[in-house]
């Protein structure tokens, strides 16, 4: 089973089976149920990869990794957090398992991943995305994990907390300190919204 360079959009067609569905008729054999899970969180498990590491290849190589060992590890689900949860704290893992062990490259600028309004705004948006990307690089590890989960892909902190191992609290105070270290780097970005 191979990671896409980028996840499908959108539900496979049929009933709606809930994560925990998916996972339990994975594990009793039906060999669709988990590729059903990885096109659900794909694109936002894909998402915190590419924003972590901010390597489209480092990003692609580590979501096929944590994909495989979730298939394969899909017996050890305790089932204390939600599916999706398990899902992204494998790939937050195996992401700072990267980031530990190697620098890691900077980032391909590349073209946003969708069309904006006005064709005229590419170039803005492209500059806006790079500077926030170089900014959060800035940050330690830690900090940058936390402030991606929580304000660029808008997990609470319970389940933030519960994707990288740590209380409530200590996402919290991460992401006061990563935003205290943004605030100067990227304070134009506020005064140039309209």
């Amino acid at each position: 089973m191979s990671a896409p360079t980028r996840p499908p959009r959108g539900p496979a067609p049929g009933p709606v089976r809930a994560d925990r569905e998916l996972l339990d008729a994975h594990l009793a054999g039906e060999r669709a149920a988990f590729d059903e899970l990885v096109r659900r969180h794909g694109d936002r498990l894909w998402s915190v990869a590419l924003r972590i590491l901010r390597d489209p290849e480092d990003a692609k190589d580590v979501l096929q990794e944590a994909v495989v060992s979730a298939y394969q590890g899909a017996g050890r689900f305790r089932g204390d957090a939600s599916v999706s949860t398990w899902l992204h704290r494998i790939v937050v893992n195996k992401c700072l398992d990267l980031v530990r062990s190697r620098l890691v490259r900077p980032p391909a600028a590349g073209w946003p991943a969708t069309d904006p309004a006005d064709p005229r705004d590419v170039a803005a948006t492209l500059v806006t995305r790079i500077t926030i990307t170089d900014a959060l690089a800035l940050l330690p590890v830690e900090q940058r994990v936390a402030v991606i989960l929580v304000d660029v892909q808008g997990c609470p902190v319970a389940e933030a907390a519960e994707i990288l191992g740590v209380p409530a609290g200590t996402v919290k105070s991460r992401c006061a300190r990563g935003r205290r270290r943004l605030a100067p780097i990227l304070g134009h970005l506020r005064e140039e919204a309209p």
